[in-house]
């Protein structure tokens, strides 16, 4: 454009410049510049056209630059056009790439999901897809020392040595009918050594059972069969042989049971089972619980049939690591039979408290009893005595414990008579499923014989006295638990 405008400019002033020419602006002789004006104007004229036709082709040749200008501008915006839709094209691919990546591995989950599903298709309403099967073994390795009246023992009677001895195996099977009803089985194999809490077997002494030195309790034995009907947390109904109120609980707070019954299963003033009617529950999300059971009152090694029946029951409370309970008995512990004389009823109370963190337990129990072993007797008698226990958890598999015993056992037919137990051990739990023990066990009786689970300890008094009979008992070794 500005060429075109320069070239034209140069034209125009070309033509003004012949206009000003003296022989144009100025004619002297009228012939002769006729003439030339004539040339002139043809010159004019000529220099016009040229004008005309260089205006003509610098108007094709501007537009030929517009063309090529636009074509310049349209391959441009093609080119970018093309980049900008290859870009996206390759944003596509990216994002395709990502949703193939997630469709196989959300495939890839789904196959052991699915195999799952179908293996639960496969199983349901099958018997073991609502049957579990428990087991419990107490057992020990250790050496026994007795004493009685500062001598060991022989004969039958003794139990000194070294030796290896399963103190109680449970299995257990729970089968789940529906959400309200559920069953349970669980057998006993023990091989104890001492007297059972039920002295279901022949025996001297008095009361029944309390010389019986020899190895009792040994066999296998329906310790629980009951139908459970879970009406709601509060309200669980039992029928059959199933955990009594005290006992169990004493032991769950403890902890320790593979290395020595709690206080009245130990002494014989309780026992753990019974054939029976049992309610239970929990109240406001587990702060109360609570236990009654109606029982025959032999033990569940011993079924009975009897004109009465026996009651024990518990209330505990569990808050914020604090815990605590209070229970009783009262029956005839099975005596009542027809044609039996039963001139009194033998009765319990119970009281346990104490603190548990992870760190530490520790706790006190209770007991008092009226008529326990009497039931059948003209004389009645009282006894009492208390178990404080604790343990501290030093390291997450490791622990040390420790527990001691008080008891009077007949504090109305001779007050005299005592015994002091405790013992002391460090514990390793190598897996979940096994506990192991290092303990030292001792046992005293002073001014008579009292028969426990552990074996009659003490020794007899003087003829015609109620004092100076002594026994001990000591046991070292290893005890421990399997569960599963």
């Amino acid at each position: 454009m500005i060429v075109r405008h320069t070239l034209l400019a140069g034209a125009g002033l070309g033509a003004l410049a012949l206009a000003a020419t003296p022989s144009f602006a100025k004619p002297a002789h009228h012939n002769a510049s006729t003439s030339a004006n004539a040339a002139l104007i043809k010159q004019i004229q000529a220099l016009q056209e040229q004008v005309a036709d260089l205006a003509a082709r610098l108007n094709v040749t501007e537009a030929a630059q517009r063309e090529t200008v636009a074509n310049v501008n349209n391959a441009q915006s093609a080119a970018t056009t093309a980049a900008t839709q290859a870009a996206q094209a390759q944003t596509a691919a990216a994002a395709a790439q990502t949703s193939a990546t997630a469709a196989t591995a959300a495939a890839t989950k789904a196959v052991p999901a699915a195999v799952k599903t179908e293996l639960a298709s496969f199983t349901k309403g099958k018997w073991w897809d609502s049957t579990t099967v428990s087991g419990r073994m107490y057992f020990n390795f250790s050496n026994v020392e007795t004493k009685v009246n500062g001598a060991k023992p022989t004969g039958a009677g003794s139990v000194n040595g070294t030796g290896f001895n399963i103190k109680r195996f449970y299995l257990g099977v729970d089968h789940v009918f529906s959400p309200i009803f559920a069953g349970n089985v669980t057998m006993d194999v023990s091989n104890v050594v001492g007297q059972t809490s039920n002295t279901n077997f022949t025996s001297t002494g008095t009361p029944a059972g309390t010389n019986l030195p020899a190895l009792v309790g040994k066999g296998f034995y329906i310790k629980k069969a009951y139908l459970q009907a879970k009406l709601d947390p509060a309200f669980i109904i039992r029928l059959g042989a199933a955990d009594l109120p005290w006992v169990p609980y004493a032991e769950g707070v403890y902890g320790y049971r593979h290395i020595e019954n709690t206080l009245i299963d130990r002494t014989n003033f309780g026992t753990s089972a019974d054939w029976g009617i049992h309610v239970l529950g929990d109240l406001a999300q587990g702060l109360i619980s609570y236990q009654v059971s109606v029982v025959d009152g032999g033990g569940y090694r011993n079924v009975k049939v009897t004109n009465s029946v026996d009651v024990e029951g518990r209330v505990s409370l569990n808050y914020k690591g604090f815990y605590g309970a209070v229970g009783g008995y009262t029956g005839d512990r099975g005596n009542n039979t027809q044609g039996a004389v039963t001139p009194h009823k033998a009765t319990r109370e119970n009281a346990l408290i104490g603190y548990k963190t992870k760190l530490f337990n520790a706790g006190l129990e209770y007991y008092h009893s009226k008529n326990w072993n009497n039931v059948t007797t003209v004389a009645s008698d009282t006894s009492d005595g208390y178990s404080a226990f604790g343990n501290v958890n030093f390291a997450p598999t490791w622990s040390v414990f420790g527990r001691y015993d008080w008891v009077k056992p007949t504090k109305t037919t001779n007050d005299n008579l005592k015994e002091q137990y405790y013992n002391i051990g460090v514990q390793w739990e190598p897996v979940k499923i096994v506990d192991l023990a290092l303990v030292y066990k001792h046992d005293s009786v002073d001014n008579g014989t009292f028969g426990t689970q552990n074996g009659t300890i003490g020794g007899p008094n003087p003829t015609g006295s109620l004092v100076g009979g002594r026994g001990t008992y000591n046991e070292i070794g290893l005890f421990g638990q399997l569960r599963f």
